[in-house]
């Protein structure tokens, strides 16, 4: 009786699949019991991909992978998952490569929170290629500053800050020794630039990548600005926002966030606030919360 108990357990279980999907990337996690297999696909986000190109990359570049196994319930944070029309459309196009499947589809800040926070209190903020932060009381997010996307906010993201490196590139604001080391790196110009932000799809995409420039140049005074002053941005318009910031531990998730953490430890410091987890990616998270 005992171990017919243990098996219906594990077979309610069933199979699960994990997505953390952002705007350049998707990790996916596939959990059969104690067994876990990562992939990768592009950045799914509803507000540049349609309904049938999602489920396009989904076959594409993901479903060959499993070769027979099939997921029983899908549990997909992705940006731009806010509202309710993004949150049906991606369900659609996942449920129309994996059927049978129970599909639960959420913001990748809720994803962030439960990642950073499990069950506890606290102050989850995303720095990836976007940005966005909320108040998460352990069981939902009760406090989101709004995320305006990267035309209008995204401060502190991997597309402010590259913005931030092209217009000193542009204006030529960078002295000589910055001005060489950009052109040698990127063999590009002002028309190229413009018609990648302007004309190109996922622009996002293209100004976040800029940040490698950042990355390679630490310690230079110019560089270091750039940084300071897109997370202070941040700082100022989303986490100062929170009543609780000063209450709870700021956690952060993201390439960005996890790049430029020593900066981020500082302001906390700075600004008498108690800094928490910084992790590159919540998958870990999301998977020992699932588990």
């Amino acid at each position: 009786m005992i171990y017919l108990t243990i098996c219906n357990f594990k077979l309610k279980m069933g199979i699960k699949l994990i997505a953390d999907s952002g705007s350049t990337k998707t990790e996916w996690c596939l959990l059969n019991g104690k067994s876990k297999k990562t992939f990768y696909t592009q950045g799914l986000s509803p507000y540049f991909l349609s309904e049938e190109q999602i489920e396009y990359i989904i076959n594409e570049e993901l479903k060959f992978k499993f070769k027979k196994t099939e997921p029983d319930e899908i549990f997909f944070y992705g940006t731009g998952c806010s509202n309710a029309e993004n949150v049906k459309l991606v369900k659609k196009a996942i449920q129309k490569v994996f059927k049978n499947a129970k599909i639960n589809v959420d913001h990748d800040l809720m994803g962030a929170a439960k990642a950073l926070c499990g069950q506890e209190k606290g102050i989850a903020c995303i720095l990836g290629t976007g940005s966005n932060s909320c108040y998460y009381n352990g069981k939902k997010i009760v406090n989101n500053s709004p995320g305006l996307g990267y035309v209008l906010g995204d401060e502190g993201s991997g597309a402010y800050l590259g913005r931030k490196v092209i217009q000193y590139f542009l204006y030529k604001t960078f002295d000589e020794d910055l001005m060489d080391r950009f052109n040698a790196k990127y063999k590009t110009s002002s028309d190229e630039i413009l018609a990648s932000v302007y004309k190109k799809p996922l622009p996002n995409r293209y100004l976040a990548a800029f940040t490698g420039f950042l990355v390679e140049n630490r310690g230079h005074y110019m560089i270091e600005n750039i940084i300071e002053d897109s997370l202070n941005d941040f700082f100022f318009n989303h986490i100062f926002k929170y009543r609780e910031s000063w209450k709870m531990p700021i956690n952060f998730t993201g390439s960005v966030a996890y790049g430029f953490k020593d900066v981020l430890k500082e302001m906390c410091t700075g600004y008498e606030l108690q800094l928490g987890k910084v992790i590159k990616k919540p998958m870990d998270g999301l998977v020992k919360f699932h588990q």
